[in-house]
């Protein structure tokens, strides 16, 4: 599909005219009619600003002429996963797990690696397979060429250390001591928490990349502790397989 057939779909997708999206981007109505047209292309900077209407990267509005992989761990990248600039707009480079609101969450090529083999294993590699294809793969990436450039000098491994620290301060019975933070997106583990009321709520957003865990209860077998936190809060629960039957034992702001 053509840039000019993309930009279409998506305005009709979102609903809007070409007047209205016009005066998001700060163009004419006449420029969205020549870009539909095929007469013209959006500049980059243009495209830049479509991208953040749309939530779609710029390597979309141009017809996808590339598959993009993250720079730090190397997964294929699609629209839904790629990490985003402390402005909100999306840098196709990272996925969310990654790169989070301008913050790269990984200092530690190690610690990259043994989150990226569970999943490996979980496709069909073997552990040996899944670790040897890592340590091969990382160093080709951006980040991981240019960490020192991009790195920020161990401020937020600090940061997660004083989580870390924070959260095993609460002494919750049953639940091992915190010894890691990974990057977890909201969307994957915004469990809905039954209320008294019989009220079921959710206290994450979908979009957002946190800091978490899960934990092997030492009492239960059959049921672990999730932590999650950030700048603000920091969150325990408990539930079984699959996200089944959650309930939530701590709330704290920070």
């Amino acid at each position: 599909m053509e840039t000019k057939d993309i930009i279409l779909k998506l305005r009709n997708e979102k609903g809007l005219s070409q007047d209205e999206l016009a005066k998001r981007i700060m163009v004419t109505r006449q420029a969205v009619s020549r870009w539909e047209n095929g007469e013209t292309i959006p500049n980059t900077d243009t495209l830049k600003l479509l991208s953040k209407v749309f939530n779609v990267t710029i390597n979309t509005l141009l017809g996808a002429p590339k598959q993009l992989i993250c720079q730090c761990c190397g997964m294929p990248l699609e629209d839904e996963i790629v990490g985003r600039d402390s402005d909100g707009f999306l840098n196709q480079d990272y996925c969310k797990w990654c790169y989070a609101d301008g913050t790269y969450t990984y200092s530690n090529m190690n610690d990259l690696i043994d989150v990226c083999v569970k999943h490996l294993m979980n496709e069909g590699f073997t552990e040996e397979q899944a670790r040897d294809h890592m340590k091969a793969t990382l160093p080709t990436l951006d980040y991981w060429k240019k960490y020192e450039e991009l790195s920020d000098n161990g401020q937020f491994e600090s940061f997660k250390e004083q989580l870390i620290s924070e959260i095993n301060e609460l002494h919750i019975e049953g639940m091992p001591k915190v010894e890691k933070l990974n990057a977890l997106v909201g969307g994957y583990v915004n469990l809905a928490y039954p209320l008294p009321s019989g009220v079921s709520v959710k206290f994450l957003n979908d979009q957002t990349t946190y800091l978490g865990n899960q934990l092997e209860s030492e009492f239960d077998s059959e049921r672990c502790f999730g932590v999650l936190a950030n700048m603000d809060f920091i969150m325990v629960c408990t539930y079984e397989a699959e996200g089944a039957n959650p309930e939530l034992l701590l709330y704290k702001k920070r």
